[in-house]
């Protein structure tokens, strides 16, 4: 297929690669200079679409994408697929896909679960709202970038199902760290914690898969000074997408607030910019009840 990238930033660039290296003609486009091997860059997202099957977004926020889609939409032939793979707002995905529509396009919101090794592994989820002709055609292409596609309805339910995901993934790391921390005032060795919580009711993706204790469990971020896998900047990102879907249907979710709050609080006041998600730890270590 012939395909306009837009957004190569830490994951578009290595989707793209992955992309070309499959046989596919990739234009790409990104604010910075940026070189990706095997894509040939355009002067702008206009350029890139031009003549595209597929053109990819890989955005920053709804706003971004808004501006983006009204550049590049008229540029796009009839039939062609505008596939966005940022994670932003689901009323901004909504009305982006209503304008690709109005204009004879298929559109597809398709966030991705992952982070930067599963795009670059090309093993990444995508979690996809739209038409089911749009979501056939862009099937070769998710199966080249990720290693699993689920189309979730109609236009925005990609977006509701990665912050409904990322929302319980805050949540449970919170809580995780909260137990580990209160396990060590109870004289628990994590070790041991791990043992029990990983093989009974405890268990979940954070503890088993992403364990937030240094050399407990699987390798994970914690294992690396909490270098980012999944930055905490991030979550608090999803988790404020999260409460601005709530408070626009009107949905009583109490932890999830309790979560971005939480987060807003590590990242902007607590020094967690810059930090893996899972470094809640060390916060809950140094603190008292308060």
């Amino acid at each position: 297929m012939k395909i306009g990238f837009v957004g190569l930033g830490n994951m578009g660039a290595p989707m793209a690669a992955n992309l070309a290296k499959a046989g596919h003609e990739v234009t790409g486009f990104d604010m910075a200079a940026v070189s990706v091997e095997g894509v040939t860059m355009a002067a702008s997202a206009t350029e890139a679409a031009k003549g595209a099957d597929v053109v990819i977004t890989m955005l920053p926020n709804g706003d971004i994408l808004r501006r983006v889609a009204g550049e590049v939409i008229p540029a796009m032939q009839t039939g062609a697929v505008l596939l966005d793979c940022s994670t932003v707002d689901v009323q901004s995905a909504r009305d982006v896909a209503a304008q690709a529509v109005a204009a004879g396009l298929h559109a597809l919101d398709a966030p991705v679960s992952g982070g930067v090794g599963g795009a670059a592994a090309g093993t990444l989820t995508f979690m996809v709202g739209g038409g089911d002709d749009g979501f056939n055609i862009a099937g070769e292409l998710f199966d080249v970038m990720g290693q699993k596609a689920v189309h979730c309805g109609p236009s925005g339910n990609g977006q509701a199902a990665k912050i409904c995901n990322n929302m319980i993934l805050g949540v449970t790391m919170i809580a995780t760290c909260e137990a580990f921390a209160l396990a060590d005032k109870l004289g628990l060795d994590r070790q041991a914690m791990f043992d029990v919580v990983s093989t009974s009711s405890g268990y979940s993706w954070s503890m088993n898969a992403y364990c937030p204790a240094p050399g407990v469990g699987p390798k994970s971020p914690a294992d690396n000074d909490y270098t980012p896998g999944f930055a905490a900047e991030l979550m608090l990102k999803d988790l404020r997408l999260s409460q601005m879907a709530a408070e626009a249907v009107d949905a009583d979710t109490p932890m999830g607030r309790a979560a971005r709050d939480l987060y807003a609080q590590f990242v902007e006041e607590e020094g967690g910019k810059g930090r893996d998600f899972s470094a809640m730890l060390p916060r809950f270590e140094t603190r008292g009840r308060g």
